[in-house]
This record gives structure tokens, C-alpha cells and sequence, in this order.
């Protein structure tokens, strides 16, 4: 099921360096992400903090371990600033959906492109087409890569659950999906997988975490689990239910919850 994403605007602002006060609660003292071992890629543990920012200015003074923020739109110089607040950072990319807005949008074939998929700007890929979506994602990943991310959230992973315009199969998803997987491995950066439940008893092994968007809205947390037994993390987020509904079944499923607004700007309530 497609979940709540917000609509990065046609024409994207970059996103400043800004330490500002972040709207909501903090969340207690700084929380610090353990380095990887030497020759090891990051591997983020269970319940460990997170803030997820995509759109606005980047507010650097949250006390969360990690930051999950946009590869196109963060520069490299700010990744560094992170990095020196010892925080681990992932890079969002949409590696299922083209985006109309992107720099590197005029270099997909529009054979690639298929049905919107609910958002301005946007189609679903051909998946299956993997000898020209190939390329075009490893420079995505070498990007994320060269600005010094630990990691990638790589979107639209689900496809075969959504009217995209092509006869799409569970197999295919689950080759696509191992093949990002890879294409993020092969360059040092971990890799979560986003949403697509039903895939994870196939792909658990192959991801370095989760990032799931509304599993407490639609009772579906329980089936994290996987990653959790793992010792893997699981960035949770929801849009439309208070904290009181899902922190506490969050903190026995040791997932790292926040509650965001649709926009994904700075303001987070963690739990």
C-alpha cells in the first residue's frame, strides 16, 4: 500500500545549513550513532534515534543520532557538519518512481515511465527493465556516496502492489529491490528497505535496516519484527496519530518511532 510522502515542489530550493530550534519535544540528552568497525559498512542499531527532514531548511540542532535527509538537495559540506557532530546520515533517493523535478530526469527514457503515482511530478518505473534503470541508479548512489552518506533510503520500492502501468510481479520487485541493495553495498553505504511488507521475509537478509511510514495506523508493526530480531533498525514514522497511540507498543517493538507532519520538514515528536 502506498503510504503518505510529501510532494517535493517542482522546483526544489536547496536546503540551507540552518541550526534552528526544532517545533516539538526533544528527546533528552544527545544520542551519538556508533561508528562501523574498519572495512565495515554502518549497520544502525534497534531503537536508535532518527529525524527524518526532506523538505525546508536543514535544522542540524536535533539531538538524534541519525538523519535521514534528501541526496539531491543536501550538499556535501553540509553531510560534513554532520559528520563532525558524529551523526550517521542516509541518503533519500527514489530509486522506483521518476521524478520530474530532478536534475538527472531528462537521462530516463520514456519507455521507463508509467502511471502517476499519486504525486505532482511523478511515474512509476519500468522495474524490469534493469540493463537501463541500472546506470542510472548507480549514479545516484555514487552521488550519495561522494557527499559522504553512510546509507540510503531508496523509495518507491513497491511497485507490484500499484497501479504502475506495467504488468509488474512480486519477482520482479524482489530482483529490483536485491539489485539496489546491492548497487548500495557495492559502495561502502548500508540500505533500507522502505515500506513493502509482504517482501520481508525474502529481503531481511539483504537490507541494513526498515524505514516504514504508518505501521501503527494500519496495525502492521508486528511485521517488522524480522528486522528488529536482526538486530537491525527500523525508522518508523506516523502522520495521523498522536504519540500516545503508538509509542508505547513502539518502545516493546524497539523501533525507532517519530510522529511527523505529511511535509516531512523539521518538526518531530519522538518517542
Amino acid at each position: 500500500m502506498k503510504r503518505l510522502r510529501p510532494l517535493l515542489l517542482l522546483l526544489v530550493l536547496p536546503v540551507l545549513l540552518l541550526a534552528a530550534c526544532t517545533a516539538g519535544p526533544d528527546e533528552g540528552p544527545e544520542d551519538i550513532s556508533p561508528g562501523p568497525a574498519p572495512g565495515e559498512r554502518w549497520q544502525p542499531r534497534p531503537g536508535v534515534s532518527w529525524q527524518w527532514q526532506l523538505t525546508g531548511r536543514l535544522d542540524t540542532s536535533v539531538k538524534a543520532a541519525v538523519y535521514d535527509v534528501d541526496g539531491f538537495n543536501t550538499t556535501k559540506e553540509q553531510i560534513a557538519t554532520l559528520k563532525k557532530a558524529r551523526r550517521k546520515t542516509i541518503c533519500y533517493v527514489s530509486t522506483g518512481a521518476w521524478e520530474d523535478f530532478r536534475p538527472d530526469a531528462g537521462q530516463f527514457p520514456e519507455e521507463l515511465l508509467g502511471k502517476g503515482n499519486g504525486w505532482e511530478g511523478e511515474r512509476w518505473l519500468d522495474i524490469r527493465r534493469v540493463a537501463q534503470l541500472e546506470p542510472l541508479m548507480a549514479k545516484r548512489f555514487d552521488m550519495c556516496r561522494d557527499k559522504g552518506f553512510d546509507a540510503v533510503e531508496p523509495d518507491n520500492m513497491d511497485g507490484y502492489q500499484n497501479t504502475s502501468g506495467f504488468p509488474l510481479t512480486a519477482e520482479d520487485q524482489l530482483r529490483y529491490n536485491r539489485l539496489i541493495a546491492k548497487l548500495a553495498h557495492d559502495r561502502g553505504l548500508a540500505v533500507g528497505l522502505k515500506n513493502d511488507l509482504d517482501q520481508i521475509p525474502q529481503l531481511v537478509g539483504e537490507f541494513d535496516f526498515a524505514v516504514n511510514e504508518q505501521c501503527a495506523q494500519y496495525e502492521e508493526c508486528e511485521r517488522l519484527t524480522p528486522f528488529i530480531e536482526a538486530g537491525k533498525a527500523v525508522f518508523h514514522v506516523e502522520y495521523e496519530l498522536p504519540t500516545s497511540r503508538f509509542c508505547g507498543r513502539s518502545k516493546e517493538l524497539k523501533l525507532s518511532s517519530l510522529q511527523k507532519k505529511s511535509e516531512l520538514g523539521p518538526w518531530r515528536k519522538a518517542c
